[in-house]
């Protein structure tokens, strides 16, 4: 199929916009919220990033790179997943963009990937993309109550 599906999820989170950007780029709150996944990179345009975890009972290592970095508004990279693929041909690529816009202690994020080579694929990352976001959200809306520590 050549068409590009887009896959789509967006999500209000009640918390200002850089601390849902924080939780985009720092380690220990993306495992948190991403199925586990141990996530390395710099985050600066040009750098590698690697996902590492299991899913479903496999093991995996994700490969990508940072395509564009814009605090606090605008993270963008392309993600590879070696398993998913027959070859590593850029065109296999899904770049993911993550757009914040925020209104005081409110933020809205939006977030698409594409190439997406069938319908059931963009469903499939929707699903997952709509998951990760509620778990963000749980994760950022607990931890600006009111008489929430944490322990560090």
């Amino acid at each position: 199929m050549s068409e590009n599906l887009i896959a789509e999820a967006s999500i209000t989170i009640e918390a200002p916009i850089a601390q849902v950007w924080d939780a985009l780029i720092d380690p220990v709150k993306i495992k948190q919220y991403m199925f586990g996944t141990t996530v390395v990179s710099e985050w600066k345009e040009g750098s590698s990033i690697v996902w590492a975890g299991e899913w479903e009972g496999k093991r995996y290592e994700d490969q990508g790179t940072i395509l564009k970095v814009e605090s606090p508004h605008t993270l963008r990279y392309n993600h590879f997943t070696p398993a998913s693929q027959s070859s590593e041909a850029i065109e296999q690529y899904h770049t993911v963009t993550v757009e914040l816009s925020g209104n005081g202690d409110s933020t809205s994020v939006y977030l698409c990937q594409d190439h997406n080579l069938s319908y059931g694929a963009k469903e499939h990352s929707e699903r997952n993309w709509n998951m990760m976001l509620s778990e963000l959200k749980k994760l950022l809306e607990v931890e600006t109550q009111p008489g929430h520590y944490r322990q560090g």
